[in-house]
């Protein structure tokens, strides 16, 4: 990672534990919660070979109003209110973009399946969705310099002995994950025995773990913290150590597209003046001074 890159891992290190108190966390996850490293998850990986669209080779961001695709369903990273709005951290950092570059942010919901389609078919400009840098997507789409980074956790019943650190226990239970995502291509490369249980949702993961249809998940850490502080979440928590697998959350743009190098100087400027770090500790904010925790996954896929 360069060292840009680098020096925003410091200010988003500011991801998970007293800021667990603010807004959409509660206070019994603050001792759960281990320290993100930033600078820049998800969801994993979208498979689409869609052809640019002629229109779409050309970004409609060249006047006044930024289109920006999310999905919608992936808290506190972005999530649909009560009303149908839009909010979350992605949804604050693509305004706080629109606002530097003066123009108008125009957000829709897009299901994850369709997000890379939908940008190549010219309905959007960027995504601002949790989107992990992968060597797939790389091929589809350009990135952004890395705006957070992701680990991923096990989550059970408080009461069962479901043991991660143990390949043969992984492989005995059944796992939940939301398909074409990093938590999902890292435990069928990884535990590639085990059964799985693919959702397109996460919410639907999460419904099927809180109705005792499967034994355990896997998930990006954060939506793991934020479901164990609701109510379906309530009887479970976190098994194991977290895994780090250096995923990094960046903005998408179609390959070629001027449009990534706007965002990159606005991200710059926006972690510069303090915007980003409001954002931060709004949703997951924790003492700057702390240090980063980090931990190698209990085994490691085969080269």
């Amino acid at each position: 990672m360069n060292n840009h890159f680098d020096q925003h891992r410091a200010i988003a290190n500011a991801s998970v534990i007293n800021g667990i108190k603010a807004r959409r966390f509660s206070a019994p996850l603050l001792a759960m919660a281990a320290l993100l490293t930033l600078a820049g998850c998800s969801n994993g990986q979208n498979d689409a070979n869609d052809d640019v669209s002629p229109d779409a080779a050309e970004t409609a961001a060249t006047g006044d109003v930024l289109r920006i695709g999310t999905e919608g369903a992936y808290a506190p990273f972005n999530y649909t209110n009560a009303d149908g709005t839009l909010g979350g951290f992605d949804v604050d950092i693509a305004n706080a973009i629109c606002a530097d570059m003066k123009v108008a942010c125009e957000i829709t919901a897009q299901d994850w399946d369709g997000i890379i389609p939908g940008l190549k078919a010219g309905k959007y400009d960027a995504i601002v969705a949790a989107m992990s840098v992968t060597p797939e997507r790389e091929q589809q789409v350009s990135f952004t310099e890395p705006y957070f980074s992701n680990t991923l956790v096990f989550l059970a019943k408080k009461d069962s002995s479901f043991d991660p650190s143990n390949s043969d226990d992984i492989n005995a239970h059944s796992i939940a994950a939301q398909r074409s995502t990093i938590s999902s291509q890292w435990l069928e490369k990884v535990y590639p025995n085990a059964d799985m249980k693919l959702y397109d949702t996460l919410s639907n993961a999460f419904l099927d773990l809180g109705s005792n249809r499967v034994d355990a998940m896997v998930s990006d850490k954060l939506p793991a913290l934020e479901w164990l502080g609701s109510t379906s979440g309530s009887q479970y928590a976190l098994k194991g150590q977290e895994i780090d697998i250096n995923d990094n959350f960046a903005i998408a743009v179609r390959p070629g597209d001027a449009l990534q190098a706007k965002i990159n100087k606005s991200l710059v400027n926006i972690k510069a003046d303090g915007t980003y770090d409001k954002i931060n500790q709004k949703y997951f904010s924790i003492p700057a001074s702390s240090s980063t925790v980090t931990t190698e996954p209990t085994e490691k896929p085969a080269e």
